[in-house]
C-alpha cells in the first residue's frame, strides 16, 4: 500500500523545519506530546501555488487524492453565541457541517467560518490551516477514516509545505474527537 510519503524526495522532520511553519504551528511541535512521537511528524516543502489539494494531486499524483485531509474552521451558532471548531476530513469528502458537525457542537446552526475568521483566530494561511497548532480550548473533529489512515497528509499553517502525520497521532490532537461518517461523499 502506498504513502503519501511515497510521493515526494526530500522529508524530513517538521522539528528540523520550524523556520517554515507558521508560529502556532512550530509552537505546538516544540510542546508536542502524545504516543507518537514528534520526529513522526514529518514536512515537505512545496511550491505555494501547490497548496490547493487538486493542483497538488495533479502535480504529485493522482494516489494523494485518498491519502489526504483537508482542515476546515466551521462556525457553530446558537442563541447568539458563536462556537468556532475544525474538522478533519479526507480530501475527496466534504465535512458534514450541517449533520454530524451542528449535532457535535450542539449549535443550532453550523457553517463554513469566513476566511477572515478562520485564519484571523488560527494564525495560519487559508489553504494551509491544519489541526496542529489550532487555538487551545477549539473542538477538532477528526473523520474516524483520517484516524485509520497510516499517513495523512495535511496543511502546514501556511500555503508553503505540507505535513505528514500518522492518522493516529491527529486523533490524539488537544480537544480531538473522532466521529464516524464526519466526512461524507463529495
Amino acid at each position: 500500500m502506498s504513502s503519501p510519503l511515497d510521493a515526494f524526495d526530500d522529508i524530513r522532520p517538521a522539528v528540523d523545519r520550524l523556520d517554515l511553519l507558521t508560529a502556532p504551528v512550530a509552537a505546538a511541535l516544540r510542546a508536542w506530546h502524545g504516543p507518537v512521537p514528534v520526529e513522526q511528524v514529518l514536512h515537505v516543502d512545496t511550491d505555494p501555488a501547490h497548496a490547493d489539494t487538486a493542483v497538488l494531486v495533479e502535480t504529485y499524483g493522482g494516489r494523494l487524492l485518498e491519502q489526504s485531509a483537508n482542515c476546515v474552521v466551521v462556525a457553530g451558532k446558537r442563541a447568539g453565541e458563536v462556537t468556532l471548531a475544525a474538522c478533519l476530513v479526507l480530501a475527496h469528502t466534504r465535512a458534514d457541517v450541517n449533520g454530524a458537525v451542528r449535532r457535535h457542537l450542539g449549535a443550532r446552526k453550523a457553517s463554513f467560518a469566513p476566511r477572515e475568521t478562520a485564519i484571523g483566530a488560527t494564525g495560519m494561511e487559508f489553504g494551509g490551516i491544519t489541526p496542529i497548532g489550532l487555538p487551545a480550548g477549539w473542538p477538532l473533529l477528526v473523520d474516524a477514516a483520517v484516524a485509520d489512515t497510516p499517513y495523512v497528509l495535511i496543511g502546514s499553517g501556511s500555503r508553503r509545505g505540507k505535513l505528514i502525520v500518522p492518522g493516529k497521532a491527529l486523533a490524539e490532537l488537544p480537544g480531538a474527537t473522532v466521529l464516524e461518517g464526519l466526512g461524507t461523499a463529495a
